[in-house]
């Protein structure tokens, strides 16, 4: 019994030790504030801190596995498009020169991540309103001929999601083709039989990743927070809005593109498909019909991965911000950013940039509300504006500079979307966009209370109290 009591103890230490090694020099982190939250949670709480970082602190960067299946796509997709759709994938970018030249680095960044090109020419309708969405969506979704695909992070059972399914199988009945791709751990709580319906129609369903103990850690952490949908190669939506009855209630930002821009939700969509064991249609180049130009709209469809070898968005975003010259305008749900970012954002306000943050003042959940908060303080003292919207939560997710650059998409302004989940992202380098984007913020601001560095250092005790403690455990929210 001692020696089996010794063996244990021995294995036990081993496994502690390990650990503590592989977390101190695990070089793929980007993150050092995350590293010392993962030794105090292993160090204090041992046996549970060992399983959850084996569960949810893994970089997937650093095994790099998952860039394997990225080579294996595109060597199957190039060989089955011809030449014309091929040079949209292999080319130099055509409308490079286009772009002003202060953002030619970052158009070159975001370049090398997923062939992420320089599209030009479409048209962007910039939504708000949840239930303007959820109606031109499913007007869209009714004129389909040729092809459906969809992809979602939170995709419900609640009326909404039910209006959306009766057409998407509708469609499948009429001769579509419907493909579904949703994420596995947001929807869990559904039950096999509404896929199954969805299935029996004809509608194409797929989890983003299959359960297995391989790939525990990407059903887990890595996240799907993607919503894209591609309607006949033609019109594309993408942002922030779930499939929910929440989008009618929440402040949010989508939009819905027509011309080149589908193209770039269109192979995104394709590769999660293909990921998720989806198959690749031999006529591939069906999907990419020729695209007409509708404005001088220039811009790049960036996703981010967790299994891509270098986190594009949070260096794109960090690039972006060093860029700006006059302002930076910013909505977000959840302002918790790395380390990195952070330093960007107060740099940029230290250098004379107009920096302005707009978050709700009460979130859906009341612990983010005290980690989101933990960063206020330190945010305010560097000159950067925090506006607080007070009668509703906003989901939206959109960043403008100088009337020129804005960025909409499904990705927060945290650590989970810089570093953990798979996101889409539009990056836009249009004055007319840019100066509606700005409009819509300066509109919201009218809903909002700026805070002010005296008031917010005055606040109660027992609040400073919570957001301290939350702040250190925010790089695992």
């Amino acid at each position: 019994m001692e020696l089996f009591a010794w063996l244990l103890s021995t294995f036990y230490l081993l496994v502690l030790v390990t650990t503590l090694v592989v977390v101190i020099t695990d070089r793929s982190n980007y993150n050092p504030s995350k590293a010392i939250v993962w030794l105090v949670l292993i160090l204090f709480i041992p046996v549970l801190g060992i399983l959850l970082y084996f569960v949810f602190g893994f970089d997937r960067r650093r095994v790099g596995a998952t860039e394997k299946e990225t080579q294996k796509f595109f060597k199957e997709f190039v060989s089955k498009i011809p030449e014309e759709i091929d040079s949209f994938i292999q080319s130099s970018n055509h409308y490079f020169d286009k772009i002003d030249a202060s953002y030619h680095t970052l158009v070159r960044l975001l370049e090398g991540n997923n062939y992420s090109k320089v599209l030009y020419g479409s048209e962007v309708k910039i939504i708000t309103d949840g239930s303007e969405k959820l109606e031109k969506l499913i007007e869209d979704l009714e004129q389909a001929k040729e092809h459906i695909h969809f992809e979602y992070f939170l995709f419900r059972r609640d009326e909404i999601s039910r209006r959306i399914r009766d057409v998407l199988m509708k469609k499948a009945e009429e001769g579509v083709k419907v493909l579904f791709v949703y994420d596995n751990i947001a929807n869990i709580d559904i039950f096999p039989g509404y896929y199954n319906k969805m299935r029996k129609s004809g509608v194409e369903v797929k989890p983003f990743t299959k359960f297995s103990l391989s790939s525990i850690r990407r059903s887990l952490n890595n996240r799907n927070h993607r919503k894209i949908v591609v309607i006949d190669g033609e019109i594309g939506y993408v942002g922030g809005m779930n499939i929910t009855s929440q989008t009618q209630r929440w402040k949010d930002v989508h939009l819905r593109i027509r011309g080149q821009g589908v193209h770039g939700l269109q192979l995104n969509f394709l590769q999660s498909w293909y990921n998720s064991g989806g198959h690749l249609r031999e006529d591939v180049a069906a999907y990419f019909p020729q695209a007409k130009i509708y404005t001088e709209n220039l811009m790049q469809i960036v996703p981010e991965a967790p299994d891509s070898r270098f986190p594009y968005y949070a260096l794109s975003v960090v690039k972006a911000i060093e860029n700006a010259k006059r302002y930076i305008y910013i909505q977000t749900p959840y302002f918790m950013p790395t380390d990195s970012v952070m330093r960007a954002l107060k740099s940029a306000a230290l250098s004379g940039v107009e920096v302005r943050l707009m978050v709700s003042r009460k979130s859906d959940f009341v612990f983010m509300d005290w980690a989101i908060q933990a960063n206020y303080e330190k945010t305010l003292e560097a000159g950067i504006h925090i506006h607080e919207i007070q009668n509703h939560f906003s989901h939206a997710k959109s960043m403008v500079i100088d009337d020129y650059l804005s960025i909409i998409g499904s990705s927060n302004l945290d650590f989970r979307s810089l570093e953990l989940n798979f996101e889409i992202n539009s990056f836009m380098y249009d004055k007319e966009i840019g100066v509606l984007n700005k409009n819509l913020f300066l509109s919201d601001m009218n809903d909002c209370i700026e805070l002010t560095l005296e008031e917010w250092r005055n606040r109660p005790w027992w609040r400073k109290i919570l957001q301290t403690f939350m702040r250190f455990f925010s790089p695992l929210l």
